[in-house]
C-alpha cells in the first residue's frame, strides 16, 4: 500500500548520506514468525538449515528488519542499549557515557527505531531528548574551552552527531577569534585583478 510504502522510505532516510547508510546497517534483535524458505543461510548460528525456521532469533540489519516487520514475517525487540538498564545509565551519568562504543548512531539510530512496531517504542523518545540535553552543554563548553578537558578523550565518547555538534562549536570558536584578531572580513583583491596586474608589468618590461 503507499502508506507502507511512504513509512519504508522514512525508515531509510537519505539513499545518498553515508551517515544514514551506516545507521540503517545497525541490527535489530528479531524473531522469525513464519518459516522462510531457502534463507537458511541468514542465520549464523547453523550453517546446516536450509529454510529459516520459525522462532529462529537473529540480528538483522534495520533496512532488511524494517519490511519483514511491515509484512509481519518477523518480530523484533527494541536494541539493548535502548532498554531501560542503559536508560538509567544515561539518565543518572550522561556525560559520561562512551555513546560512541555503546551505538555510534545513537542518535539517528533511535529515531528510526521509532518508526517501527517495537514494545516500548515509545520511551526512546524521552530517552534521546534527555541524552541530549544532558550531555549538549558539556560538548559545548568543551568545544569553546570553558572546561579544560582532553579533547581526544572527549569526542571518543561521542556518537557521530555529537561529534558534528562539537566540530561546528569549534569552528565557531575559530570565527571569533578572528574576528577578534580582525582577521576575518578583510577586503582582500581578487586574484583575478592580481594576475592582471602582473601580466601588465611584465607586459612593459618586455616593452622596455
Amino acid at each position: 500500500s503507499s502508506a507502507s510504502g511512504s513509512r519504508r522510505v522514512q525508515c531509510f532516510g537519505d539513499y545518498f548520506s553515508l551517515d544514514d547508510i551506516l545507521t540503517t546497517n545497525e541490527r535489530v534483535p528479531c524473531k522469525v514468525e513464519i518459516t522462510i524458505p531457502k534463507l537458511g543461510s541468514l542465520n549464523t548460528s547453523s550453517t546446516e538449515e536450509e529454510d529459516l525456521k520459525q522462532g529462529t532469533k537473529l540480528d538483522l540489519p534495520l533496512w532488511l528488519a524494517a519490511p519483514m516487520l511491515n509484512r509481519r514475517i518477523v518480530s523484533a525487540e527494541v536494541p539493548k542499549v535502548y532498554r531501560e538498564t542503559y536508560r538509567e545509565i544515561l539518565s543518572a551519568e550522561a556525560v559520561a557515557v562512551d555513546l560512541c562504543r555503546l551505538q555510534p548512531q545513537y542518535y539517528n539510530f533511535g529515531l528510526l527505531l521509532q518508526k517501527l512496531p517495537l514494545p516500548d517504542v515509545e520511551f526512546i523518545n524521552n530517552s534521546l531528548i534527555e541524552a541530549f540535553k544532558n550531555r549538549f552543554r558539556h560538548i559545548m563548553d568543551c568545544a569553546q574551552g570553558s572546561i579544560k578537558e582532553d579533547l581526544m578523550d572527549l569526542t571518543a565518547r561521542l556518537d557521530v552527531s555529537e561529534r558534528t555538534l562539537f566540530a561546528l562549536g569549534r569552528e565557531a570558536l575559530e570565527d571569533l577569534q578572528r574576528w577578534q584578531r580582525r582577521q576575518s572580513h578583510r577586503i582582500a583583491t581578487a586574484a583575478m585583478v592580481t594576475n592582471h596586474r602582473k601580466r601588465k608589468r611584465a607586459a612593459l618590461t618586455d616593452s622596455v
